[in-house]
């Protein structure tokens, strides 16, 4: 499966997900966030970590998310819900170990109150840091209209 992510002006970004199970799809534009879009971060983390059930591991097996929409219009079969049925329990953990390991890069708070326990442990922190570390810098240098390439699966 390969993912586009393109830089939009006014710091927004649009995906477009191709060489899927399941039509290709694309997410309008949408905010790109302080530094890289949050889709991304969920690459490089899911990779990082070998996760392979959570939002990009789904979507790769046909799920459909809100906001993405067919890139051809035309009949839409449901099968996306279906792999969202099976597999939500396994897509939401990995929302949140993104989200810790995004916390932690950032340099964000991940004690007290509402942060419960550590959802990543320091070798798997070693692993993302660096990562995302690479991809905020691939990312910085796409041109305004230009895109990050990322092939599911075999980009590290």
């Amino acid at each position: 499966m390969e993912m586009s992510f393109r830089k939009l002006p006014e710091n927004q970004h649009e995906i477009v997900v191709r060489d899927r199970k399941g039509p290709d799809v694309r997410l309008p534009a949408q905010p790109v966030g302080p530094t890289v879009p949050h889709d991304l971060v969920h690459a490089v983390v899911e990779t990082a970590l070998g996760i392979e059930d959570g939002f990009w591991g789904a979507t790769a097996r046909g799920a459909t998310f809100q906001g993405f929409l067919l890139v051809t219009p035309g009949r839409h079969r449901r099968s996306g819900l279906k792999v969202l049925r099976r597999n939500g329990d396994a897509v939401l953990a990995a929302e949140l170990r993104v989200n810790w390991a995004y916390r932690v890069w950032r340099g964000l708070p991940t004690e007290g109150r509402g942060a419960g326990p550590a959802l990543l442990t320091a070798y798997e922190l070693a692993r993302t840091g660096p990562r995302l570390d690479a991809a905020a810098a691939r990312w910085a240098a796409v041109p305004e209209g230009g895109a990050l390439v990322w092939r599911w699966g075999t980009d590290r």
